[in-house]
């Protein structure tokens, strides 16, 4: 896994917890989802975590996230 997964895994994440949630929470199912491969994942286990929130911003770029001022704070939805 490397931080180019991220996007893909993040929107996912979104999608499988009903189109929206809160960044906390999506951190928890990305974590129960994918342990396993961010612990053998070197570096990027150290900085999934921020890593993910830029995957949000691809997503954003991508149209396939809403705009950060089109969600209520702390809340990522999928378009």
């Amino acid at each position: 896994m490397t931080r180019y997964d991220l996007p893909d895994i993040l929107y996912d994440a979104i999608k499988a917890m009903g189109g929206k949630a809160n960044i906390i929470d999506v951190c928890k199912y990305v974590w129960e989802k994918h342990a396993s491969e961010l612990q053998a994942a070197g570096d990027l286990f150290y900085s999934w975590q921020y890593d993910i929130r830029w995957a949000a911003t691809e997503l954003r770029k991508s149209g396939r996230m809403k705009a950060v001022d089109l969600s209520p704070r702390g809340i990522w939805e999928t378009l």
